[in-house]
């Protein structure tokens, strides 16, 4: 047997191709838009990919379940649990507790786990050549590291109204009745890693087993005290921020997300074109430089997404595909920078790339405005705005600032003044000038904070020093 973890760090996301050795099989599990790397690694190990399935519906990338289908004629396993408001849209055979998937001499096994979302599975997979027992478990998002998935998702993107008490009250079942009844032997193999927004302490080791889980995770001692609502307490309390992408993501994901197919490589635009088309307000420049080189200028108009491993991330804040029709034009140093980064985008569901430039030579630019930290108590502003997450906020902020994550702010505009000066900030300046890139193109006049919290943290404790 092969199992292959695939992991994108962008999104802190696994996926996993299991396969028969014996007959050259394989299956998919929660992959992602960009196929072509489950497809190489299934040549690679002369392997034919005949099944895809995937843990659940999604809240924070695009599943590549039927990308990978049309691509390969793989058959679709969904899950069929989870009651009426958590069917799937798609065809694809539904998978009940206990129903199996069976890759030549493999057995993956489903287990209906609900918390995470009701819907949720996991799969536990046999190796028939080597025993007849389960060895290993593709926990999805029910166990992680360390951690497990937050049952407030639905709650904070998906518009539910107090679902996480149920959620966690699943989540406690899920441990107790399926998880805690397995070897201490299996091994865990999450589907997601440290960074990622769907636990509040996620380890970054690949995988774990049940029984270092049962002994050393936060959780172990209110299972085994019975203690299902010092657990509910403790899992609900300081869990991260939403993105408010993850709605969008949860409601394509459950109709299933647009077909790519085979997808034209993008090409270098002529500048003269690209004037005209920003001048029309046809196409929306994304500065893919670090925010140091964005602040000594930039296109008008354009958003910053560094490139880098959170592109996905960063873009998903910023561009809403559901309300904004222009094309992207990517700045990239080359034509396989510009492919790297798209390949990141479709991930989220930002699929409309016109091509890339290689400079913003020629092109209309603007200088951002920044602050000193020391500026900033004589400065009249309309509102003070932390962009960090209200964990970071809690923990020391600037005084009387306003937190409203970066991931959330674009569909939060409501909670911004509509006149005067927005000063912004996060911790060290990257998330900030993203936001900030957004809020401007949105209108607002935005102001950075010069370093973030971190120089004005480090400018306040030298003022009081000297002040002692």
């Amino acid at each position: 047997m092969l199992i292959e973890r695939i992991y994108d760090e962008d999104l802190a996301q696994a996926s996993y191709l299991i396969g028969c050795q014996a007959n050259g099989t394989a299956v998919v599990v929660d992959g992602r838009r960009d196929i072509a790397v489950y497809q190489e690694l299934a040549e690679k190990n002369g392997m034919k990919i005949v099944a895809v399935t995937e843990t659940h519906i999604h809240a924070d990338y695009l599943s590549g379940t039927r990308e990978l289908a049309a691509a390969t004629g793989a058959k679709i396993y969904v899950s069929g649990e989870g009651g009426p408001d958590w069917q799937y849209e798609f065809d694809g055979e539904r998978l009940y507790d206990g129903d199996a998937i069976t890759v030549g001499n493999i057995s993956i096994q489903a287990l209906h786990t609900p918390g995470h979302t009701p819907e949720h599975l996991s799969f536990l997979v046999t190796d028939g050549a080597f025993s007849d027992q389960p060895g290993y478990l593709l926990s999805g998002d029910f166990v992680f590291s360390g951690d497990l998935g937050r049952p407030d998702l639905l709650d904070e993107a998906a518009g539910g109204i107090d679902t996480r008490f149920e959620g966690a009250k699943q989540l406690f079942a899920s441990l107790r009745d399926k998880f805690l009844t397995l070897p201490d032997y299996i091994q865990v193999h999450p589907a997601h890693g440290a960074g990622s927004a769907c636990g509040k302490a996620l380890g970054a080791v690949p995988s774990s087993t049940v029984g270092y889980e049962r002994l050393y995770a936060w959780w172990g001692p209110y299972l085994a005290a019975n203690d299902e609502q010092g657990f509910i307490t403790e899992l609900l309390d300081g869990q991260p921020d939403a993105h408010a992408y993850f709605g969008r993501m949860k409601r394509e994901n459950r109709e299933g997300p647009a077909l790519l197919g085979e997808r034209t490589p993008l090409t270098v635009l002529d500048t003269a074109d690209v004037v005209k088309d920003l001048s029309a307000d046809k196409v929306t420049f994304i500065d893919t430089r670090p925010n140091g080189e964005v602040h000594k200028g930039t296109v008008v108009r354009s958003l910053n997404v560094p490139a880098g491993k959170s592109v996905a991330s960063y873009g998903a804040w910023v561009v809403n595909p559901e309300t904004d029709q222009n094309p992207l034009v990517l700045l990239a140093k080359d034509q396989e920078a510009a492919q790297d980064m798209w390949d990141h985008l479709v991930r989220v569901g930002i699929d409309n790339v016109a091509g890339y430039v290689t400079s913003i030579n020629g092109l209309p630019t603007f200088t951002p405005k920044l602050i000193q930290p020391e500026e900033l108590d004589g400065f009249e502003a309309a509102m003070v705005l932390d962009v960090r997450n209200r964990s970071e906020h809690s923990a020391g902020h600037v005084p009387g600032s306003y937190q409203l994550s970066g991931g959330r702010a674009m569909w939060h505009l409501d909670e911004l003044p509509a006149g005067g000066t927005i000063v912004s900030y996060c911790q060290s300046g990257v998330r900030n000038s993203v936001a900030a890139s957004a809020l401007r193109r949105a209108g607002y006049d935005v102001v950075e904070l010069d370093g973030s919290y971190a120089a004005w943290d480090a400018w306040h404790n030298s003022r009081q020093s000297t002040k002692a």
